[in-house]
């Protein structure tokens, strides 16, 4: 089992960091939580995807931006409380600042918490001075009442300061002007002065900051933690006691009432339920009308394409291959994915940004320690909530290999965004219908299916930690980033073009080859039936012990690339034709079920299965590239599918038993 940082070796990746620009080499460190990948957007103008909460950075990120005639290369790695790494993004972090992969390193910290910060500046300051510190947030922290002296930390520090607030942009010029500043003195320094010979942190450079022959100099390198912690931790302690003013604490006093609001035992999860069945309730009043005027929309302006097909003399085949295959499957996704995507991003983004998401996984924290895991699994079950594959990435923040890999595999228990659709139409047809009062519903049960996901992840995160993987859980430090008013209209941007479309045209770009090849099996013939039903035929009589058919079993194994195309791979292997048939309301897809011997369990089971089956292709990817491991791969591939079996097997078997 490797599960070890994926990320290369520096010396790996600098002859193609060297490759994208001509300039310097500008490494953003920091802890967690502090605005590195703001400044990183900020000044190279990319949209890395931020969050007001630990652990949304795994990785290296790279830009540009140009300054005085130059491209310099800007390189975001992962937050950090040290240079000790205990998990594998505080190794990514550790290793390019180590290891000498940039010019200049900037420092980023929060100006409302700057002692914390300033432990990571000293301990990299105790091998290279060759730094900027970024005292970002400013315009956070004067409306607490904090106010930070610039001037005199730098002179403490004696390495350049500058205070920034990234997502005004204030303060930006000054410190790109200070990076070239702190560059040009490294030079020079190289040029006139000697290596201290002593002190193993300095690695060669010029001058010890902390003086030969002082006790950090002797034992301040990366072998030397018990000694230079201890003497950071005071520095640190002195520094801030002569650079920060506190003028107003009744700031903080609203912070606490409302982080007591949320966290509190007997008022923390009624809470999250319902802002949790709240967004799903905007979600499904704002999608279902939407989605039936797009539906309606692509069939009527697909009998406009066959018509053109018509005129221009292609063969009957053609047309009902790309128009009742591939355009349908295209069509029918974008036409169900889009309106509760466009909703349900933006809405769970502004959770983001204002600062909820750590405390629902708080509240989350204590139950996973109890199953075994790491608390910080709740964050990366967060994250599954957009994608799974997103999820898997994010287990990197949890320091316990064992722990990581129960994260990993249980993820997909959290319902993706490729899902949602599957259980919303079903919901919607076969239990809700429409209407205002039938959308509380759709959104209860919705947020009960939610919950059944969660439930699943506690049960098998229990029961991988008592069995396979075997150990006790390990404790964790969350920490709780301050309420921030949210940036509706860039939150909004960023969810539509950095989820919704990225999400959306990567099911478009799978659901056009999978309806080919649906197409193609229900077209295609064996023995007088078609290969689609051939298949179905054989699966059936085991589908029918859970309360499935061998179509819908069929339909989950072709929809492996994506769960977007679940139901409509369902739709063409139930019409005779092997088309995708247009369907003005979802009244009309009900009678389609029914026709084909649904039921209210078969709906019930299907949305069982959804919430627990095999990851999708690409999350399965990103299992086998996190651990490097085949057979954990395939682990993560089967214990949610016998997870859904049983449950599936336990409801049919009950409404037999009944009825």
């Amino acid at each position: 089992m490797d599960l070890s940082s994926p990320t290369n070796n520096v010396s790996s990746v600098l002859p193609d960091i060297k490759r994208r620009g001509d300039g310097l080499i500008v490494a953003l460190a920091g802890n967690p939580n502090v605005g590195k990948s703001t400044v990183f957007n900020a000044l190279t103008g990319m949209r890395q995807h931020t969050g007001n909460w630990p652990g949304k950075t795994v990785d290296w990120a790279f830009g540009t931006y140009s300054y005085n005639g130059h491209e310099n290369i800007l390189v975001d790695t992962p937050g950090a409380y040290s240079l000790f790494p205990t998990s594998a993004e505080e190794e990514v972090t550790r290793d390019f600042i180590t290891e000498g992969g940039s010019d200049v390193i900037v420092i980023v910290c929060d100006a409302s918490c700057l002692e914390r910060n300033l432990n990571l500046v000293l301990q990299i300051l105790s091998f290279t001075s060759d730094a900027v510190v970024c005292v970002n947030l400013i315009d956070e922290a004067a409306k607490k009442g904090i106010h930070v002296d610039i001037a005199e930390l730098e002179r403490l520090l004696g390495i350049p300061a500058v205070a920034t607030s990234a997502r005004s942009g204030a303060g930006l010029s000054e410190l790109m002007e200070k990076i070239e500043r702190a560059a040009a003195s490294k030079s020079r320094d190289k040029e006139s002065a000697g290596p201290c010979t002593r002190c193993a942190g300095c690695r060669g450079n010029a001058a010890c900051k902390y003086g030969a022959g002082a006790e950090t100099c002797t034992d301040t390198g990366l072998s030397g933690r018990k000694t230079s912690t201890s003497v950071i931790f005071r520095e640190a302690e002195d520094i801030c006691s002569k650079v920060v003013r506190h003028d107003d604490t009744a700031y903080d006093g609203i912070q606490l009432k409302l982080d007591r609001l949320l966290t509190q035992r007997s008022t923390g999860i009624p809470v999250m339920l319902v802002l949790l069945a709240v967004v799903f309730y905007i979600t499904m009043v704002g999608a279902n009308l939407p989605s039936e005027f797009l539906w309606s929309f692509f069939s009527r302006l697909g009998n406009v394409l066959d018509a053109l097909l018509y005129a221009a003399g292609y063969p009957e085949i053609l047309h009902s291959l790309l128009l009742s295959g591939v355009y349908r499957t295209v069509t029918w996704v974008v036409s169900f994915m889009l309106p509760p995507m466009a909703i349900f991003f933006p809405l769970f983004t502004l959770l983001e940004d204002l600062g909820y998401l750590p405390r629902a996984a708080f509240n989350l924290d204590n139950v996973f320690l109890k199953c075994g895991a790491c608390g910080k699994q709740s964050l990366t079950m967060c994250m599954g909530f957009g994608c799974n594959a997103a999820g898997v990435v994010g287990c990197r923040i949890i320091e316990s290999p064992r722990e990581r890999l129960v994260a990993v595999i249980t993820n997909s228990f959290v319902p993706c965004n490729g899902r949602f659709p599957t259980l919303v139409a079903l919901i919607t047809v076969f239990f809700a219908g429409t209407g205002a009062f039938s959308s509380a519903l759709s959104a209860v049960m919705l947020t009960g299916f939610i919950l059944l996901g969660v439930f699943a992840t506690f049960f098998v995160s229990k029961l991988l930690s008592s069995t396979v993987l075997k150990g006790f859980a390990s404790s964790t430090a969350m920490e709780m980033p301050p309420f921030r008013r949210p940036q509706v209209g860039r939150v909004i941007v960023r969810s539509v073009f950095d989820r919704t479309l990225f999400v959306l045209g990567r099911a478009a770009v799978t659901a056009a080859p999978a309806g080919l090849i649906i197409w193609l099996m229900a077209n295609l013939s064996v023995g007088g039936e078609s290969l689609l039903s051939f298949c179905a035929g054989i699966l059936d009589p085991f589908a029918r012990v859970f309360g499935l058919d061998g179509i819908i079993l069929t339909a989950f194994i072709l929809s492996l690339p994506a769960n977007e195309i679940l139901i409509p791979v369902m739709i063409m292997a139930y019409t005779s034709s092997g088309t995708l048939i247009e369907y003005e309301s979802l009244s009309e897809l009900y009678e389609l079920f029914i026709a084909n011997g649904w039921t209210a369990l078969t709906a019930l089971n299907v949305m069982f299965f959804s919430i627990m089956h095999w990851p999708c292709a690409t999350t399965l990817l990103t299992i086998k590239k996190e651990t490097g491991s085949f057979k954990w791969t395939l682990v993560s591939f089967i214990v949610p599918a016998i997870c859904g079996l049983t449950l599936c097997f336990i409801t049919a078997s009950v409404y037999r038993a009944v009825f």
